[in-house]
This record gives C-alpha cells, structure tokens and sequence, in this order.
C-alpha cells in the first residue's frame, strides 16, 4: 500500500499517514504524496475542509525516519531511488508544501492526533488549524537530542502558538508532553477517548464545511497574512478580503437562506 492514503467524501478530504509498522515517520514516498495532496487539495473547488490523522492507533507520526530519511538529508546516504533522486532535486518546494511550510493554503485543516506525535509529527500539527487528540496521544520536538534541530517550521510558529516560555521549553529539551498539557496551554483544541477521536473529528469537518467556503478562507487567510503586523497595515489586508467576501454570491446566498428559514446552499462563488 502507498505511505499516504486519500479519500474524499461529501467536500471533505482524509490524508492518512500511512506507515504504521514504523510510526507513520514521514518517507521519500510519503512526502512527495503529501505534497501532491496539499496541492489538490489547495485546487480543487468541491473540497472544502481537509482532516490529517495517522494509521493505526499508537503513533500519528514519529516525524523524519531516522535510518531512510535523516541520512539522506545529512548527505550521510545518497540517494539510491528515483523517487529518492526527485525528492533531493526539489527538496525544498516538496518539503514546504509537504510540511505547509512555506505553502499558501487557505482552506481549514483539522488534525486527528492518534497516539504520539514526535519531532516532524509535532511540527507539521503547527500547520494545522483545529487539532483533537485522542487521550493517549503525546507530542514533543525531540530534535535536538538527535543531533538536530526542528527546522519544519516549529523554530517560528511554535512560539506564535503557545505561551514562550513553553514553546522554549518543548524546543530546547525536546521532552514529551501530554495530551493533558497539551490541551491547558492551548496547542490542541479538544482531548477525547481513542474511539471518539475520529468521529469527532469529523463532527468538526462536518460543521465547518456547512459555512460558506469563502468565508473560511477569508478568515484564515487574514490571521495568517497579518500575523506580526502593525494594525495599519494589517486592517487593509482584513479590509480586503472582507470586501472581496461580501461581493460574493455566497454573501448574498447566506441572508437569504436565514431570511428563509432554510439551509444555504453556498457554492463558493
């Protein structure tokens, strides 16, 4: 089977890290399906919230495989495939958009955190825009007691995310934390038992893709492009895209339905 599974039902779309005999730690192949998924995603119009989650119920991704991929990106081990050779020959554009990192994508993710996520695991979750963890799960930046350092985006966004002083803490010692802590400093939305991690998950798909798509991006796109700017500059930015919103016929859809008592029925135009 692939490393990465895909499925698409009813405008959502399920990316599977697929490699529970190892973790579900990311591969050649499983980043270079990744970003092909990012990309159709990102493209395709009829799908509107993507859910990210892990095979298996132990690990959602130990992050880098230590012995297959590590070594290929400390030039310890050439590369030997050519799946391998056209990964090396575009790192950067397959790792950014594979780790959303850097990658312009608007439309909501939702990860399903299904047992520990570590290093790369932890890193690509800060990508993500609502995050439930099953009860078991466990996350850490365990880089740097492997010699490295969490370059997928974490040495930025964490800090963003999460109070300093435990964003400094996860990156420097590179010790776990619970789904518990996790939840209290506010790196993940909501903690639920194993067997309603998936169900709930795609409750919250669910809600999200009833709102107008539009919106939804609208919204992201705005926290994303203003984050670290002066309010001057990030109110044209809001202002923008605001307006770009209400000519929409999804902004005329949405009163008329209310006015209605109905459901909209928003088409993203």
């Amino acid at each position: 089977m692939p490393d990465l599974l895909v499925d698409k039902h009813q405008g959502i779309m399920t990316i599977t890290l697929n490699r529970p005999e190892v973790r579900n730690a990311f591969s050649p192949e499983l980043l270079t399906l990744l970003c092909e998924a990012w990309h159709e995603y990102r493209d395709d119009k009829s799908l509107r919230v993507a859910i990210l989650t892990g095979a298996g119920d132990v690990a959602f991704s130990a992050g880098g495989d230590l012995k297959m991929l590590m070594p290929l990106f400390t030039g310890a081990r050439q590369p030997d495939t050519e799946l391998e050779k056209n990964l090396m020959a575009d790192v950067g554009r397959i790792m950014g958009a594979a780790l959303l990192r850097p990658f312009e994508l608007y439309k909501p993710v939702l990860a399903a955190i299904n047992g520990y996520a570590l290093a790369g695991g932890t890193e690509i979750l800060q990508s993500t825009d609502i995050r439930i963890a099953s009860s078991n799960a466990t996350f850490g930046l365990t880089e740097v007691q492997h010699g490295l350092v969490p370059g997928g985006g974490s040495m930025v966004r964490l800090a963003r995310q999460i109070p300093y002083c435990k964003a400094m803490e996860m990156l420097l010692t590179g010790d776990r934390m619970s789904a518990e802590e996790a939840y209290r400093i506010g790196f993940i939305n909501e903690v639920v038992s194993p067997e309603r991690l998936m169900p709930r998950t795609y409750e919250f798909a669910e809600r999200l893709a009833k709102n107008a798509p539009l919106a939804l991006q609208a919204c992201k796109e705005a926290v994303l492009r203003t984050n670290g700017m002066e309010l001057s500059e990030a109110y044209v930015i809001e202002h923008e895209l605001s307006q770009a919103v209400v000519m929409s016929k999804d902004a005329r859809e949405g009163p008329r339905a209310f006015a209605e008592k109905r459901e909209p029925n928003y088409t993203g135009e």
